[in-house]
């Protein structure tokens, strides 16, 4: 297992941290706020940790934990200590009204992220589809693993990201490049629909069924 340092510490910070402490890997959480980082490191157990905000992760794989309205802001305050880290996108750059987005119409979130890390900083897209009290539980007996779709243009940051998943007991599910990360936003859009529109609650995931 790996180190996994994971900047943020709301409800997606909490979901991934718990499940990679049970899944065997060292979390470490970085915050501004550094007792909350701690207290989330405190919940999260199993020997998790608590890193100086901007100072250079202990992992490789570096989850930003953070709403899209900060993250760009973060990435560029860290700097070159990003630098050669895999970076996991987990945000979505939704605006107020559900239905938009508040990045470029020629552009997307994941795009810009990369634009502000460092050039040898791996991005990938990933865990932006789910819920987080959904993904907190991780896989339910009975049903099939939860899917998380993931994009990016490096193939082997996207494998390290994949190995991640597969270890938490989710089936990754890769989408392409990092264009697709795009897509990947608009599906939030799709789980904010049918949540206000259809399901009326937020206990579901979106997922892909495989006939036979």
């Amino acid at each position: 297992m790996s180190t996994i340092s994971i900047i943020g510490t709301g409800g997606m910070a909490a979901a991934i941290g718990g499940l990679a402490a049970r899944a065997g890997h060292t979390v470490e959480v970085m915050s501004r706020d550094a007792a909350r980082a701690r207290a989330l490191a405190g919940q999260v157990g199993a020997g998790a940790t608590t890193g100086r905000f901007a100072a250079a992760p202990a992992g490789d794989i570096v989850i930003l934990a953070v709403p899209y309205s900060a993250v760009l802001d973060v990435v560029k305050q860290y700097g070159e200590e990003l630098a050669g880290k895999v970076l996991v996108d987990i945000t979505n750059p939704v605006a107020s009204d559900h239905a938009s987005f508040v990045t470029p119409s020629d552009s997307f979130g994941a795009q810009q992220i990369a634009k502000a890390a460092p050039a040898d900083a791996k991005v990938v897209k990933a865990f932006n589809t789910q819920f987080s009290h959904v993904l907190a539980a991780g896989s339910v007996a009975g049903h099939p693993p939860l899917d998380v779709f993931l994009a990016g243009d490096d193939v082997s940051a996207k494998a390290r990201v994949s190995a991640f998943i597969g270890s938490l007991g989710l089936r990754p599910m890769d989408t392409g490049p990092l264009p697709m990360a795009r897509t990947l936003e608009h599906a939030c859009l799709l789980s904010l629909g049918l949540r206000t529109h259809s399901v009326k609650h937020a206990n579901f995931s979106i997922g892909v069924s495989l006939p036979g």
